[in-house]
């Protein structure tokens, strides 16, 4: 694939622009009037008071020509569509599982799974939980606890698998299962919360042979699954000449199932499934699919949608696409750590987060100081990006090393070009010489579960 020249340079598009969008270019005035209208928190911005949109990189990657074709294909009859089959065919290939269950997104999916496995008093090991997952674990009685190895809680320190799991920890949540029972594991591909890091191979065998000899069933979290192959095949001795379907076979081959929001790695803006091994599972789950969500074969979805998943599902593996991918995000945190301001190391698969504690050490703690950075960054250029700490993980003790303060600039697949990366490092550099004046905020409005999404706050 063409390449920029230096490594230094920002990776070629393997793509060319068919279709554009408008990006508006709200006043540092008209900013401001939106910070107070939305309670300052960017989840209540509208999308036309935003420059870049680095909220998240769920449901917001640009769809192919192949996938826009593939919507035209739709069969929309309610059960039994020829979409449900490619689709559930395409599902069986990529991970060996037999049993697919559509669902209208990753929480759907875990709500399936969760409610079906997790009772009051259950703990449920992960490397480290991630918003909906650790609230379904909650919401269903059980405690999420996270069990990352201890490089994970790092911002500086590099490693190449900061995402594996701490064997000796999982372990003893494993022998303690009388008094706790442990109903499955889950490991999370890449690691979300702890900086897009992702699990190597190794370290999935050994989770998968503990978790087998307990008697325990592991389950994957695979929304990032294509971006931890890709990350397995650079670095993980033996794997080099792999292929991405190869690795991703080789880890699913360990686990007896997983969940899915295919808004990451299936490269679609709506949909997700549940995959089993388990028939009499599986059986249970279809029977929860009805209740809330539609027909086993289409699951809420449009079946168009499910054709243009199977399809993003196979674009996804393509290698000149996911070094590209992985390339957006390496040259955004070579660009932020060139002019002096401090990111989560090495950078992830799926965005670049800035190290809270070493941007804004002049802030305390109740100060929120991650919504305070996510703040100043809107306000600085209409970047908008989300706090990844005390207040998405705050609100469950308990449940093991708190996750580090961070926040991510998560970027959409296939959207935005190496000049609009560019614009957000000048921005986020910008905010980082005046970083000194940056004031804590304060919650006004506090909600009981998941409050990153709509609380609302005010400045100090």
């Amino acid at each position: 694939m063409p390449n920029s020249g230096s490594p230094e340079a920002p990776p070629f598009e393997p793509y060319k622009v068919k279709v554009v969008e408008a990006i508006p270019f709200p006043s540092r005035e008209e900013r401001e009037s939106a910070l107070h209208r939305a309670g300052f928190n960017l989840f209540n911005l509208t999308s036309d008071e935003v420059v870049i949109d680095l909220l998240t990189d769920s449901g917001t990657s640009a769809m192919s020509d192949r996938q826009w074709a593939a919507l035209m294909l739709g069969d929309e009859t309610y059960a039994g569509s020829r979409n449900f089959r490619h689709f559930e065919e395409t599902v069986r290939e990529i991970t060996g599982f037999p049993h697919i269950i559509p669902a209208h997104q990753g929480r759907a999916a875990e709500n399936l799974l969760f409610s079906s496995l997790v009772k009051p008093g259950d703990v449920v090991p992960n490397n480290m939980h991630f918003d909906t997952t650790r609230s379904h674990v909650i919401h269903n009685g059980g405690q999420p606890v996270n069990v990352a190895i201890a490089e994970a809680y790092d911002a500086q320190r590099e490693h190449p698998f900061k995402g594996n799991v701490d064997l000796a920890r999982l372990q003893a949540y494993l022998d303690a299962r009388v008094q706790a029972p442990v109903p499955l594991v889950m490991v999370t591909l890449t690691n979300n919360t702890g900086g897009g890091q992702p699990v190597s191979l190794e370290n999935l065998r050994a989770v998968s042979a503990l978790a087998r000899h307990a008697g325990v069933p592991l389950y994957f979290d695979m929304c990032r699954w294509a971006e931890n192959a890709y990350f397995i095949r650079l670095r993980e001795p033996g794997c080099a000449q792999r292929s991405i379907a190869e690795i991703g076979r080789a880890m699913f081959d360990l686990a007896d199932g997983a969940t899915m929001s295919a808004k990451k790695d299936g490269l679609v803006n709506i949909g997700g499934f549940v995959a089993v091994r388990d028939g009499n599972l599986a059986a249970k789950l279809k029977e929860q699919l009805i209740l809330f969500e539609g027909f086993p074969t289409y699951g809420g979805l449009a079946r168009r949608d499910l054709e243009a998943m199977a399809v993003g599902l196979r674009e996804a593996m393509e290698l000149k696409y996911l070094t590209h991918r992985v390339g957006q995000v390496a040259y955004l945190a070579r660009e932020i750590v060139a002019g002096g301001a401090p990111v989560f190391l090495p950078a992830g698969g799926h965005g670049v987060y800035l190290d809270v504690d070493r941007f804004l050490p002049h802030l305390a703690p109740d100060d929120l100081p991650g919504q305070a950075l996510a703040i100043e960054l809107y306000r600085e250029g209409g970047v908008r990006t989300v706090e990844i700490g005390a207040i998405m993980f705050g609100d469950a003790p308990g449940s093991g090393p708190a996750p580090p303060e961070l926040v991510r600039l998560a970027i959409p697949r296939r959207v935005y070009t190496a000049s609009h990366l560019k614009y957000v490092a000048d921005t986020v550099l910008a905010v980082w010489k005046r970083r000194a004046e940056i004031r804590g905020v304060r919650m006004t409005h506090r909600p009981e579960r998941l409050p990153h999404f709509t609380a609302r706050f005010e400045p100090k």
